[in-house]
């Protein structure tokens, strides 16, 4: 078995082609709308992309929700501009943390994509640098290519015939990264994927939060083919995905060869419609399509019996797999004779009139598609490709929560790239790539980290979408330890109630340069935050909520009223007094006592 990994990381720069915002918000609403249709394009070469015919199939309509943050680039109506700079400068540092070579001159290409997730029908992408690596427990895995490119717009809903995108995502910076097929099994695919995940949260720039890393997995075995399977978000699934694609091939194999031994292949093309047979059914999808004007068109599949139903993943099987190429065509799917009929409402008389129109015989199997005539033959036209593909097909899947995959395309290949003309190359001088900060590596972070604060907060800071602002924090003056709770569980904690930050950064520099002046102690800290969220500066509301650190005379004062009880001044102003301070006190107090006592 083979195992590779492609990382998307999206950058918090300005967009790649224009100067939009990359802020996405879920709330905003959109201000306009537009509709597109896409098809495939050639090569230079003359080639068409099989993943982009496939899509086309569809004859979907794309509709695309466009924002006040986006402009005429991400709507297709306006060249790109240059290549963003900073977003450049952020893929030369994670170049370097992975020991790459900086190309000597960055080329912007075009990859043809008609999913509908770029207004334009292509990708702009560029190869930044090459041949890198990345230590691991089990040996260093190569990366031949570390790349720069447009994030795609947002789904919104992936209905047939219309699909629905937001433009408020496209045209975000990514960093590509694609290792060897090198990794040895789920548990280092995990590691490696942690590694290059940390590596790239350490360098500025780089966006926080969910959805702004994902990976995609390839996987192939002996005998089988290379699959990809797209948008595997959760790390910890990552050994189960690999697992169930190994099983999924296997299985595939098998079936192959059970196919050959009965010498099912290939299938001959010869589809029949038998609308008539289901002139007065109670099957609910079957009725539901033939009042809309569908017809049911049926196929044998010869030998094929209790081959449908053999499981390739959990709760998927073969048919599922054929169901998924009717797809292709915007089908919602396909009715075969290894399923229970009862499911469907489908009676034994019109199961029987179906088997004569088809001329079934005591091995053989079939497939129904409801759907209007020319979609319906598209579907099965599909259906039939898939059949007859004696070997186990390159494919671009998608990965389920449950670490299944389902067929999405073929796998895409040369054809779809191609120069883009509208933005020129970026020859990387010696003056540029002199100019690019040399970030520190992981492990100099982790160790410089792990000074300043235990190892688990360390680990907690070190992955924490706050990073950066800890390392700012810190290099003002503000005490290691405290900045990390605060940011990694008082800030959170606050969050939960319901409390929001318009300004992370400058609340906690404010409260944190005040906090300095000896103004109020810690256990205050999430009180004090709480008022400033508000909008008001520390000082007020320490004054407002009488929140000012007693200390001195004062504290003696109070420590006198208490009986000099230390649970009892510190259940009484707790917010007031430093824990520390009071004991010292305390030990001061006791140790005159007992002087004068002597």
């Amino acid at each position: 078995m083979k195992i590779g990994i492609e990382i998307h990381q999206r950058l918090a720069t300005n967009k790649l082609f224009c100067g939009c915002s990359c802020e996405i918000s879920e709330d905003a609403k959109h201000c306009a709308v537009m509709e597109r249709r896409l098809h495939p394009v050639l090569s230079e070469l003359g080639e068409a992309d099989r993943a982009s015919k496939a899509e086309s199939s569809k004859e979907r309509v794309f509709e695309y929700q466009v924002f006040r943050n986006n402009c005429l680039v991400e709507m297709d109506e306006e060249p790109p501009g240059p290549l963003n700079s900073d977003a450049l400068k952020v893929a030369l540092q994670a170049a370097l943390q992975l020991n790459a070579t900086p190309v000597n001159e960055v080329q912007v290409m075009r990859k043809t994509v008609i999913d509908g997730s770029n207004t334009s029908g292509f990708q702009r992408t560029s190869i930044v640098a090459m041949n890198g690596h990345v230590d691991t427990s089990k040996g260093a895995i190569k990366i031949p290519l570390i790349a720069i490119e447009e994030e795609s717009a947002g789904i919104v809903s992936a209905g047939d015939p219309k699909a629905t995108y937001r433009l408020d995502r496209l045209g975000i910076p990514l960093i590509e990264i694609s290792t060897t097929p090198d990794i040895k099994d789920g548990a280092h695919l995990t590691e490696v994927a942690q590694k290059i995940g940390m590596i790239l949260r350490t360098l500025p720039g780089v966006a926080r939060g969910l959805g702004t890393i994902r990976q995609d997995v390839n996987i192939s075995t002996e005998g089988g083919a290379r699959v990809e399977i797209k948008g595997a978000q959760d790390l910890k699934m990552l050994p189960k995905y690999v697992e169930t694609e190994e099983k999924r091939q296997l299985e595939l194999v098998k079936l192959l060869a059970e196919l050959r031994s009965r010498k099912a292949l290939p299938v001959k093309r010869h589809e029949i419609d038998v609308t008539k047979a289901f002139h007065d059914t109670k099957a609910a999808l079957i009725a539901a399509g033939l009042k809309a004007g569908a017809i049911v068109l049926a196929q044998k599949l010869p030998a094929h019996k209790g081959l449908l139903g053999k499981e390739l993943q959990h709760g998927k099987r073969y048919g599922t797999e054929l169901s998924d190429y009717a797809k292709l065509a915007g089908v919602k799917g396909m009715i075969h004779s290894d399923e229970g009929m009862e499911k469907y409402g489908i009676t034994k008389d019109e199961l029987a009139k179906v088997g004569r129109e088809l001329a079934m015989g005591e091995n053989d199997a079939f497939v129904l598609i409801v759907a209007p005539k020319a979609q319906a033959e598209r579907a099965m036209g599909h259906v039939i490709d898939r059949a007859n593909m004696d070997y186990v097909p390159q494919e671009t899947r998608r990965a389920n929560p449950d670490g299944t995959s389902s067929f999405m395309r073929p796998l895409p290949g040369r054809a779809r790239l191609y120069p883009e003309t509208d933005v020129p190359p970026i020859t990387l001088t010696k003056e540029m790539l002199d100019s690019v900060e040399r970030t520190e590596s992981l492990e100099h972070k982790k160790e410089k980290l792990e000074k300043m604060l235990n190892k688990e907060m360390a680990g907690r800071i070190l992955k924490s979408r706050h990073l950066h602002l800890f390392e700012k924090l810190v290099a003002s003056g503000a005490e290691p330890m405290l900045v990390a709770t605060t940011l990694e569980e008082t800030v959170v904690s606050l969050r939960r109630e319901g409390v929001e930050f318009p300004d992370l950064e400058k609340t906690l520099s404010d409260i944190f340069q005040e906090f300095g002046k000896g103004t109020f102690v810690k256990a205050a800290m999430p009180e004090v935050l709480k008022g400033m969220a508000k909008g008001a500066r520390a000082e007020a509301v320490l004054k407002v909520y009488r929140l000012q650190r007693i200390t001195g005379k004062e504290l003696e004062r109070i420590a006198e009223e208490c009986g000099h009880d230390m649970k009892a001044i510190m259940q009484k102003f707790r917010l007031q007094v430093d824990p520390q301070e009071v004991s010292i006190l305390l030990a001061l107090k006791k140790k005159a006592k007992e002087t004068r006592q002597n």
